[in-house]
């Protein structure tokens, strides 16, 4: 594709990367085959081609208006199109340039102002959000079913964590709603790693990942989350540390771009291009260990939510299917697997009917063959299917633990 950017946009930081990423596209057309959103609204402006189109008209000084920004905030960011596209457009990289630009010219209405400045201010800090999230428990009959939805019916306690004792050490994304909603995960997750001889470092000044206030129209601060990880990383990195684990497939997929996203900052480039490099999700750890020992999980009908960061963004479709079946799961079929299911981080409260449409597709595929139980690899997702009040949903290892525990009683 021929572009000619404006004089303004040959001055962004990053010029270079937005032009060579529109002039790999053909215009082909295949990624609005695989793109949700393009599925539910049939408006080219809604598909990957047509928002690609609309940030070249952005970048080549034509006129912007909130039009455009809200076909750029129908993306779900599912990264889908990339996994369709025959010429590798790195098309998330080109949207959040566009975004970003976008951002500057649009005025937001108040109403999304707030709602995205409360995100920013809440879901990044643990503490207040499960302080929030445990009034909102407690406050549940009275809640509208809006806000029900949100919140799980029963938070399982995590449990005790073992001590670190092994040589073996890794790191571990603590994360944020998880935390609150979910703290089982990650202790679980200890747990099962240290059967395998692998103790979790905590890392207490390790916060968020930053992808909230990065994709909620904040980049510079999501990206000081990132470098304040890596400064708390580092001494364990330094020391040894052989991993940087996360059980949430959208915190992976932004901790892996670090990288990418700090090449150019002269301070951080090189460290964040290890931790990148470091950086792994849970079942990449757990697929390279002796997992003979851990037989004997009973023969449980599952479907498998794969999360769109952990087959899009991080390539590892199918590896955690292959590793339940591996423990003796049984698997249901799951039509079109690689569609998402609305959640998209924060998506599921900025775009909130069609979030809810993309969720209810989507539970309709994976209850098709009638499972017992739905497992998936990102709290988002868990959440989000969790609160249709269908089929349970669960982490992954949450549900192998609980296997492992029933099998040895």
């Amino acid at each position: 594709m021929q572009t000619h950017l404006s004089e303004a946009a040959k001055r962004l930081a990053r010029a270079e990367e937005a032009e060579s990423i529109l002039r790999s596209c053909v215009h082909c057309g295949f990624c609005t085959a695989t793109c949700p959103t393009y599925q539910l609204l049939g408006d080219e402006l809604d598909g990957p081609r047509g928002r690609i189109y609309l940030i070249k008209q952005v970048l080549e000084g034509e006129p912007v208006t909130a039009s455009t920004q809200l076909h750029l905030d129908r993306c779900l960011s599912c990264r889908n199109c990339e996994t369709t596209c025959p010429s590798g457009v790195k098309y998330h990289d080109l949207l959040d340039i566009g975004r970003a630009v976008v951002e500057q010219q649009v005025p937001r209405p108040l109403g999304q102002r707030l709602l995205r400045d409360g995100l920013r201010a809440v879901v990044p800090r643990p503490a207040l959000f499960k302080a929030l999230a445990g009034t909102g428990q407690a406050l549940r009959p009275l809640l509208p079913s809006s806000l029900k939805a949100k919140l799980p019916a029963q938070v399982t306690a995590p449990g005790q964590r073992p001590t670190p004792r092994h040589s073996r050490r890794v790191l571990l994304l603590e994360g944020c709603v998880q935390q609150a909603l979910s703290p089982n995960t990650n202790a679980a997750a200890a747990r099962l790693l240290d059967r395998l001889g692998i103790s979790v470092e905590p890392i207490r000044e390790a916060g968020c990942c930053g992808a909230v206030d990065y994709h909620l129209d904040a980049q510079a601060q999501g990206l000081q989350r990132a470098r304040r990880n890596i400064d708390a990383w580092w001494p364990a990195i330094e020391a040894g540390a052989e991993a940087i684990v996360q059980t949430a497939s959208g915190c992976g997929a932004f901790v892996r771009d670090y990288g990418h996203l700090l090449e150019h900052d002269p301070h951080y480039a090189a460290k964040a291009a290890r931790v990148s490099a470091l950086s792994r999700d849970l079942v990449q750890v757990l697929l390279a260990e002796p997992l003979e020992h851990l037989d004997g999980c009973t023969a449980q009908r599952l479907a498998f939510h794969c999360p769109c960061t952990l087959q899009h963004a991080l390539k590892l479709g199918g590896a955690v299917e292959g590793l339940l079946t591996r423990l003796g799961f049984h698997l249901t079929a799951v039509p079109d697997g690689h569609l998402c299911c609305g959640s998209a981080g924060t998506y599921s409260l900025t775009q909130p009917e069609l979030s809810r449409q993309l969720r209810d597709n989507r539970l309709d595929a994976l209850e098709s063959a009638k499972p017992e139980i739905i497992a998936t690899a990102n709290i988002g997702c868990q959440l989000h299917l969790g609160g249709a009040g269908r089929t349970p949903v669960r982490h992954w290892i949450e549900i192998v633990e609980a296997a492992l525990e029933a099998d040895h009683a």
